[in-house]
């Protein structure tokens, strides 16, 4: 039940860009010390028995559950693919997005590429957890899904599921019999696998559960909104991530890259959102930081700011400052009103 097994191996997405399966570190940690029971099949470095070729596209299939109260959560973060999750019993703090809540017994919830989510606030709770990830081929909110090749869902049927999940951004829903039926047979599969010898059965109980999927959504009146799938949206998502790493050499080829576009769309877009091109925000993003670094960080000389903010010199660094801010790092750093722009920065 406990036995853990990983492999890490990257993967590619649209334009070259390569991706990392999560490795769900605190969850294997929480097996090895025995706080959960856990049971999965997976691939990448998802924790669990590995998954075969006959199932490519499906990243992980599993359930923990848990007895006790919990000393570990799943932070913030972002799948490899479309996500499902089952809550058969128990309360589990859950939050997607800005959307903090709880799940209850039979809570059914959608997370998709893009979205971050998160488990655990900061601990999950105790009850049985289960969850479907499959692979669809897009890590952005505009590209089209592709969906493993053993889904045999009429091509009407898959599009209208894609209509439905990517217009829709729902997070939770009330599980209908069928799919909590689904799913307890999913466990059982899961335990009778050797080496891939329940692939067949897995690959059935998916295409049942997507198609119980299709039921819901039409018995829920489901309000569309195709704002959510444009090009834009996935210009707008990189855009506010850019922050988390400025460091890096960033090209306009790779930030559009990134972002699932092509440059000459993504650059449209950084102007229509910004008002600045892919470069000239860039540049903006890192003398802001630079502003901060230089206030709250007197020991940091400017040479070394200069570097952590992603400027390849220093050199470079003080003159691009002087033009933004009309005066050298350092004269920036000992202007009496420093503190107070420092201060509004943050």
């Amino acid at each position: 039940m406990n036995n853990i097994k990983q492999s890490i191996v990257p993967f590619k997405g649209e334009n070259g860009s390569v991706y990392h399966a999560d490795t769900c570190l605190p969850l294997v940690d929480a097996v090895r010390r025995n706080k959960v029971q856990f049971k999965a099949l997976a691939r990448h470095t998802y924790p669990g028995d590995r998954l075969t070729l006959d199932t490519k596209g499906l990243n992980t299939i599993g359930y923990w559950s848990a007895n006790e109260e919990q000393d570990w959560g799943l932070d913030w973060h972002r799948n490899e693919g479309v996500e499902f999750h089952f809550l058969e019993s128990g309360h589990m703090p859950y939050a997607v997005e800005n959307t903090e809540t709880e799940l209850f017994p039979g809570d059914f919830t959608i997370t998709r590429p893009w979205q971050q989510h998160k488990v655990g606030n900061p601990h999950v709770g105790i009850g049985k957890f289960y969850w479907v990830i499959i692979d669809v081929g897009v890590r952005r909110p505009h590209q089209s899904w592709v969906w493993p090749d053993w889904i045999v869902l009429s091509n009407d049927d898959l599009q209208r599921l894609n209509m439905l999940i990517r217009q829709n951004e729902q997070p939770i829903w009330k599980a209908t019999p069928e799919i909590k039926a689904c799913f307890k047979l999913i466990n059982q599969t899961i335990h009778q696998d050797v080496n891939g010898s329940s692939a067949s059965k897995l690959r059935i109980h998916i295409n049942e559960l997507l198609i119980h999927l299709l039921d819901m959504f039409d018995n829920g009146k489901m309000i569309l909104n195709e704002s959510l799938t444009d090009s834009m949206r996935s210009a707008k998502q990189f855009i506010e991530e850019l922050s988390n790493n400025l460091s890096h050499p960033w090209t306009i080829e790779e930030m559009a890259a990134s972002s699932g576009l092509g440059a000459t769309r993504f650059t449209h877009h950084c102007k229509q959102l910004t008002n600045l091109t892919p470069m000239q925000l860039l540049t903006q993003k890192r003398i802001d930081w630079s502003k901060l670094l230089l206030i709250e960080n007197p020991e940091m000389s400017a040479t070394q700011i200069a570097y952590k903010c992603g400027f390849a010199t220093s050199q470079y660094f003080s003159t691009v400052f002087k033009k933004h801010e009309k005066c050298s790092p350092q004269e920036y750093r000992n202007r009496p009103l420093a503190v107070t722009a420092g201060s509004q920065l943050a």
